[in-house]
């Protein structure tokens, strides 16, 4: 009787546990008896996953931060590659966390165990020589969108592209209505959803021309109602502080959580640019996507980064349509309140149907069961089978 494969599963934060856990019960319904170890929150362990070393440790962003922990995770280091030398697995998988796991993966690699990365880091906007570092600790990467594969393949470097997890989530066809029931909106008027970042810094910046902005529909448009989603209390709270200080405060419906529900139940989104505008395209919802930063660190991004387009849709736009600008993008000194007040116009009264039709489009191409995908890659992987 065959040995039942073992196989090592590392996720650095609670939107890996996500993947990490869709990859373990794609892998078990090829191998059930297979087992699984590493480093994964309650979704990966509630698959099976024994966990070495608790999620939290690995989940901390800043460089402050890090630098705090460092000594820990430099142990977690050591002592992960130490126990899965020993173990032996037939392959790793390190989930996203790309500076956690590529130092394990090296290792591995050279050790004779296949390595695998799941969710490629952005090499294709900026930093791209960190691709080389990335073919060097891993023998596959799984990239969720289809113009990184592209990059690599300019590289030659070994890369699937399995798609994206929450195209498998979100239905092709949004029932606006409904969501509009859930939430207790109102049935036919005009409905915007405001997202100005989950982050307390991306609030910070963006949030004050967020609200000049809805005050300003307010004025002119006494009937919209314009709702935001608020990521936790600590985003509740925030936005509540910049709301006193408001000598003309908009008025807003705010919502706890529920951003998706928000996204479908709007006629269009203003957002921050991030993973929300992959999330507010597959709800095929019209958007201005908007972001800043400090000006400094503008400055030399600038500089480094590859690409002149910055929202997914947009991206996918490029790779798919050859068209880059599906939605309106205002960045850093360009997003001013007059500014999006007048794109929001365009979103929420012209006719959108052509560009909704291309976010259908692009929906299609990217819903490919991602976590069977790239079940079937790892395996393939281990059989010698090209990719």
């Amino acid at each position: 009787m065959a040995k039942p494969l073992t196989f090592a599963i590392v996720a650095g934060e609670l939107s890996g546990d996500i993947l990490g856990a869709g990859l373990i019960k794609a892998l078990k319904r090829h191998h059930a008896d297979a087992r699984f170890i590493g480093i994964g929150g309650p979704l990966m362990q509630a698959e099976g996953l024994d966990s070495l070393y608790p999620l939290e440790d690995l989940a901390v962003m800043g460089l402050v931060e890090v630098l705090g922990r460092l000594p820990r995770l430099l142990a977690i280091k050591r002592g992960l590659i130490a126990q899965l030398l020993a173990a032996q697995p037939d392959c790793y998988v390190g989930v996203d966390a790309p500076d956690f796991n590529l130092r394990i993966e090296l290792p591995l690699k050279q050790a004779g165990i296949p390595t695998v990365h799941y969710v490629s880091p952005s090499v294709w906007a900026w930093r791209p020589k960190r691709i080389f570092k990335i073919d060097k600790a891993t023998d596959q990467v799984l990239a969720l969108l289809p113009f990184e594969k592209a990059f690599y393949d300019q590289y030659q470097v070994n890369c699937c592209f399995v798609g994206h997890t929450l195209a498998d989530e979100i239905p092709v066809a949004i029932d606006t209505q409904a969501a509009r029931n859930q939430l207790g909106l109102t049935a036919d008027g005009k409905v915007l959803a405001l997202l100005p970042g989950s982050r307390g810094g991306e609030m910070g910046r963006i949030g004050p021309t967020f609200l000049d902005c809805a005050a300003a529909l307010n004025r002119k448009y006494p009937d919209l109602e314009i709702v935001v989603p608020l990521a936790n209390q600590h985003r509740r709270q925030q936005l509540e502080q910049l709301l006193a200080k408001r000598s003309e405060a908009p008025k807003l419906t705010l919502v706890d959580g529920q951003s998706r529900t928000v996204m479908m139940a709007a006629d269009a989104i203003l957002l921050a640019s991030g993973t929300a505008t992959l999330e507010a395209m597959l709800c095929k919802k019209p958007m201005v996507v908007a972001y800043k930063v400090a000006p400094l660190s503008y400055r030399i991004a600038k500089r480094l980064m590859l690409i002149d387009r910055f929202s997914l849709p947009n991206l996918l736009s490029q790779h798919y349509f050859d068209d880059k600008d599906l939605v309106p993008e205002l960045i850093q000194q360009d997003c001013t309140s007059d500014n999006l007040v007048t794109a929001i116009e365009q979103q929420l009264f012209a006719d959108q149907s052509a560009t909704v039709a291309k976010f259908t489009q692009l929906h299609q191409q990217i819903r490919c069961d991602a976590s069977a995908r790239a079940a079937e890659a790892v395996l393939e992987l281990i059989e010698n089978k090209p990719c």
